[in-house]
């Protein structure tokens, strides 16, 4: 394969601090702390493709089941996914930073992350490195795989990498990409945020209001908080980040409380096939086009709302629409 690149998609740094203590309001958002008393996401495994992890975060400490370097970073030793960029951090925190009293805390604060640094400390790696951590990811039988990156090119060894991964029950979820243009109507293609086979994540912001940088197609499947997102940094610190790279982590999270439930719910584990209907069945509308916002910003209480309104007939009846 010839040498080609994939990178972060291009995010902001809006603000650092050496002390925090909340719940972010994104995860709030998301109505991640209403389901808590259900599950966590213990016993899921989240796979990050990034930059890696500063693994002695306090809020991440604990929450790493193991991991793997796949870029020329410390000479290509397998060994070593320290993070030198920050991102994969950052998208650490946002799915499973532990509840501790302190610092912040993730969707799924005991679901488990196999870090797979793909991404180098400039942010930019190889096709094969995302190629490897995607194979390595199903190899280590991990439920769920996030990717907040991406390029302009359809590679199809990618491609089939990843629907290898979905053919094993692996949810792939995926940044839609930050090169929107504000006009909906235009299509920007980021990949493989725009494989069918996976779950393509825009951004909106803590008002709401879809995110001017996200990118607008017919693939993306939903929005999640994605602009002035508080979450784990290096040097044991925190940052204020937005793109849709951190929209992504809010969907991955989420999607470990939902395996936990559904799987307890039906007495069985469920296909990739059917998670995604169980993820959309907890989206709501936010009247924009759905090539912005797919089905709509993730709401892990939706169906529980939904039963305050209607009565059950009437609820099972929007469901199965």
């Amino acid at each position: 394969m010839e040498r080609r690149e994939i990178k972060l998609f291009p995010y902001r740094v809006e603000a650092q601090a050496e002390q925090v203590n909340e719940i972010p309001k994104g995860i709030e958002m998301i109505q991640a702390p209403a389901v808590w008393g259900q599950t966590k996401g213990e016993g899921i495994t989240v796979a990050i493709l990034d930059t890696g992890c500063e693994v002695s975060h306090p809020d991440l400490k604990g929450r790493i089941a193991g991991g793997r370097n796949f870029t020329d970073d410390d000479n290509g030793n397998p060994d070593i996914y320290v993070d030198y960029n920050g991102h994969g951090t950052h998208v650490a925190g946002t799915i499973a930073a532990i509840s501790n009293g302190t610092g912040v805390v993730g969707a799924a604060p005991e679901a488990k992350l196999l870090i797979l640094k793909v991404l180098n400390k400039d942010g930019s790696g190889q096709y094969e490195w995302i190629i490897n951590g995607i194979n390595y990811a199903v190899e280590q039988k991990a439920d769920i795989i996030s990717m907040s990156l991406g390029g302009p090119e359809d590679v199809p060894e990618m491609h089939e990498a990843i629907k290898r991964a979905v053919e094993a029950n692996i949810l792939v979820i995926c940044a839609a990409g930050n090169e929107g243009d504000g006009n909906y109507a235009t299509d920007e293609f980021g990949y493989p945020g725009s494989y069918n086979e996976v779950i393509s994540v825009g951004a909106v912001d803590l008002q709401r209001h879809s995110a001017n940088f996200t990118n607008s197609n017919n693939e993306v499947d939903l929005v999640a908080p994605g602009a002035g997102i508080l979450s784990t940094y290096l040097n044991k610190g925190y940052a204020t980040l937005s793109g849709t790279s951190m929209a992504t982590p809010h969907v991955s999270g989420a999607m470990a409380l939902i395996k936990r439930i559904a799987s307890e719910s039906f007495g069985r584990d469920l296909t990739e096939t059917e998670l995604y209907a169980q993820l959309i069945k907890r989206t709501i509308p936010l009247g924009n086009s759905p090539r912005l916002e797919g089905n709509g910003l993730l709401y892990l209480t939706a169906q529980e709302e939904l039963a305050k309104i209607f009565t059950p007939a009437v609820v099972a009846k929007v469901l199965s629409l």
